[in-house]
């Protein structure tokens, strides 16, 4: 048997790993994103998700109605535009904690990079929890002053 036919170990067979067809994602971007645009779903775009158009829309909705309203921080519509805008803050939280061979294994599978990120993940979701949960605070507050109180007129 020549050596070109040999069986060769799918340990040592790269063959069947697509090159990568996308540029090298980094946590700390993703993070940052997540974070300031989360309501536009960015960070969805930025890793290559599908249907982060969605998010986009389903927001863009919620505020562009509650702004036709007076007092719009008191809309419905307004509450609703939160639900993207916090989830974006906990997802950012949780892309930046997640460990690089973990993050790397999903959004840079077939990268010949490694991640090797640091203290700027660690940072961004520090300050992403504590906007974040301010955040959260005011809407809740809205929230129940809107609902025990009625909106002003």
């Amino acid at each position: 048997m020549d050596s070109h036919h040999m069986p060769t170990s799918s340990a040592d067979d790269t063959s069947h790993i697509p090159p990568p067809t996308r540029g090298f994602r980094h946590k700390t971007v993703a993070g940052l994103l997540a974070a300031v645009l989360g309501w536009a779903g960015a960070h969805w775009w930025y890793l290559g998700r599908r249907h982060g158009w969605i998010v986009l829309l389903f927001s863009l909705i919620m505020i562009g109605t509650a702004l036709r309203s007076e007092a719009w921080y008191f809309h419905p519509a307004f509450f609703l535009f939160l639900v993207p805008a916090v989830a974006g803050f906990i997802e950012a939280i949780v892309l930046c904690l997640t460990s690089d061979a973990k993050f790397d294994a999903r959004y840079n599978a077939g990268q010949a990079r490694q991640s090797r990120t640091g203290w700027g993940p660690v940072l961004v979701a520090g300050i992403t929890l504590a906007v974040g949960t301010a955040i959260l605070m005011l809407g809740i507050v809205l929230l129940f002053q809107s609902l025990f109180e009625g909106i002003p007129a």
